[in-house]
C-alpha cells in the first residue's frame, strides 16, 4: 500500500513538471518525447529509490515517540501516527495483490479482443476494396466508418471512411498527411509500447494521465507537422470540427486525427495566442521546484522491508535504529 502511495505521488509530481516544462516550450516543439521520459521516470524513480533512497515509517515514528500500538486498526483518530498501524496494513497487502492481477488480466483480455475487432474490420475492408489502394500517394485501406485512423501491429496502416474521399482536395490532404505522419513516425507502435504499463500498474491513477498526455502529444505534433508542410492552421482547424461532427458515432482508434477527447486542446494549441515569456519563465521554474520534490521524497517502507532488501535508511532511521538494536 505504501509502494502504491508513493508511486503515484511521484507520478503525479513528475507529470505536473512535465505539463509545466511543456507550457515552457516552443510551440513546435515534438513533445511526445518529453512525455515518454516523464513516464519512464515515474516508473525508474520509485523503483530505485524503493532501496537506494527510503525511509522506514514505522521505526521512525517509533523513535519520535508516537502513541503506542492499540492493536486495532480504527481505534484512535491518528491511526496513521501508530507504527503498529502501518505494519498492521500489510495484512491487506494479499487482497491488493489479488485485485491487482485481476485487473490486469481484464486489461490484457479487453486489449486483446479490442485488436482482433480491429483485425477483422481492416481485414473485411481490404478483401472488399481487393487490397491497399493509393490516394493522394498515400496507401490507404478504405472503410465503411472506421477512421480517419492508423492501426496495425506489426504494419501500421491508414484507415479512411469512405466519406473522406468526397471532401476537396486540401482537405483530403491534411487527412491522409496527418494519417501517412502517424504512420511514418510509429505512433501506433509507440502508444501500443508504453500503454503496457497500465498493465503492470493498473493502480497507478498518475500513469493513466500521463498515457493521456502523451496521446495528446503524439496528436498536436502531428498537427504542427501537418500545418508547417501544408500551411493553413485555420482550415486545418476547421477539417478538425468537420470531423468532429462526421465520426461523432463512429468507432474511435488511436492514433487518429481526431484523437478522443482532445480537441478542444488542439484547437487551442493551433490558433491560440503563444504564451508570453513571463508566463513560460513561470512555468520552467515551478517545474524546476516540482522536479527537485520529486526526486529528494524518499521511498517509504516498513522496517521489515527494509532489513529484508538492504536497503539504506534516512538519518532519522538509522538513529531509530541505534536506539532500538534488533537480535
Amino acid at each position: 500500500m505504501l509502494c502504491i502511495l508513493y508511486v503515484n505521488i511521484v507520478g503525479f509530481c513528475l507529470g505536473f513538471t512535465g505539463l509545466l516544462t511543456e507550457w515552457a516550450l516552443p510551440a513546435t516543439f515534438q513533445r511526445r518525447w518529453l512525455w515518454c521520459l516523464v513516464l519512464a521516470m515515474s516508473i525508474a524513480v520509485p523503483g530505485y529509490y524503493r532501496t537506494h533512497h527510503n525511509w522506514s515509517v514505522d521505526t521512525a515514528l517509533a523513535g519520535q515517540g508516537a502513541p503506542p500500538s492499540t492493536g486495532q486498526l480504527s481505534a484512535a483518530p491518528f491511526a496513521p501516527l501508530d507504527p503498529g498501524w502501518w505494519q498492521h496494513t500489510q495484512s491487506y497487502n494479499r487482497a491488493i495483490n489479488r485485485f491487482w492481477l485481476t485487473v490486469s488480466a481484464m486489461l490484457f483480455l479487453w486489449g486483446v479482443a479490442n485488436s482482433l475487432r480491429v483485425l477483422v474490420l481492416v481485414s473485411s475492408a481490404r478483401r472488399q476494396q481487393g487490397g491497399s489502394a493509393a490516394i493522394d500517394g498515400v496507401p490507404v485501406v478504405v472503410t465503411d466508418s472506421i477512421g480517419p485512423a492508423t492501426a496495425g501491429l506489426w504494419d501500421s496502416q491508414v484507415l479512411v471512411p469512405r466519406w473522406v474521399l468526397a471532401l476537396s482536395g486540401v482537405q483530403r490532404q491534411y487527412v491522409l498527411r496527418h494519417e501517412d505522419e502517424h504512420r511514418r513516425l510509429h505512433d501506433a507502435h509507440l502508444l501500443l509500447v508504453t500503454s503496457l504499463v497500465l498493465l503492470l500498474m493498473p493502480w497507478n491513477l498518475a500513469a493513466w494521465w500521463q498515457l493521456r498526455r502523451l496521446a495528446l502529444a503524439v496528436e498536436t505534433d502531428c498537427d504542427n507537422r501537418v500545418v508547417a508542410a501544408l500551411g493553413d492552421p485555420h482550415g486545418y482547424g476547421e477539417l478538425l470540427l468537420r470531423v468532429a461532427q462526421a465520426t461523432s458515432h463512429a468507432p474511435r482508434l488511436q492514433p487518429a486525427l481526431l484523437g478522443a477527447g482532445m480537441l478542444e486542446r488542439r484547437l487551442r494549441e493551433l490558433v491560440g495566442p503563444p504564451r508570453q515569456q513571463v508566463q513560460r519563465f513561470i512555468a520552467a521554474a515551478a517545474a524546476c521546484v516540482l522536479l527537485v520534490l520529486a526526486f529528494s521524497m524518499p521511498h517509504p517502507v516498513l522496517s521489515n522491508e527494509l532489513h529484508r532488501h538492504g536497503g539504506t535508511a534516512t538519518a532519522a532511521t538509522t538513529t531509530a535504529h541505534t536506539q532500538h538494536p534488533q537480535h
